[in-house]
């Protein structure tokens, strides 16, 4: 019989043992848990940002596109900075520059304190024009004067460090660090659909 056998003293030392690497192999795995739900979390408020902002930059395309006799009216930067705005006694571009810029501002939802948490951090838009260029007629093949092309951009701040955007300089150096800054731009081009 082995005498090491009949101690419960030292058999219990022994589980005490167990018992704590268990509790410290546990914690781990918990702390790893938590980190990566909070990885999870920042994810999603980047994916919910980039959302309002791609919507964002599509309204502004619309209104540009209803208004494309006026469109140039509609360049501007740092749109969206400024104090939120009664919009109701404007009309044409004013109004859908005073609108955009509300939205860009999250006014369309607030907390109960009153804050505006509808769209992103930080954001801004900035509408851009570049004149004279020229694009192909996909039917004839001919090179045809372009009326101009139009660059919309939303821009915000990130909640994590990537790559800073160094095309688009709508909002740079408006974050802090560029490596925060978030851009999304959606280029149009208006026709002239007068007869000539």
């Amino acid at each position: 019989m082995n005498p090491m056998l009949n101690h419960p003293g030292r058999q219990s030392g022994l589980s005490m043992i167990e018992v704590l690497v268990t509790l410290v192999i546990l914690m781990v795995g918990l702390l790893g848990l938590a980190g990566l739900q909070m990885q999870g979390l920042r994810s999603e408020m980047e994916s919910y940002q980039r959302v309002q902002a791609l919507i964002l930059l599509q309204d502004m395309a619309g209104r540009i596109n209803a208004n494309r006799r006026n469109a140039a009216s509609y360049v501007a930067n740092n749109i969206g900075t400024g104090a939120a705005a009664v919009c109701t006694a404007l009309s044409g571009q004013l109004r859908d520059t005073c609108e955009w810029s509300n939205a860009l501002q999250g006014t369309g939802e607030t907390s109960s304190t009153a804050a505006s948490v509808g769209a992103m951090i930080g954001g801004r838009g900035c509408i851009t024009y570049a004149a004279g260029t020229e694009f192909t007629n996909p039917t004839t093949g001919a090179v045809v004067a372009g009326t101009g092309l139009y660059t919309i951009s939303v821009v915000w701040q990130g909640l994590g460090r990537t790559f800073a955007p160094t095309t688009d300089l709508c909002g740079q150096g408006k974050y802090g660090d560029e490596a925060l800054r978030r851009v999304v731009s959606l280029a149009i081009r208006t026709a002239d659909l007068t007869a000539p």
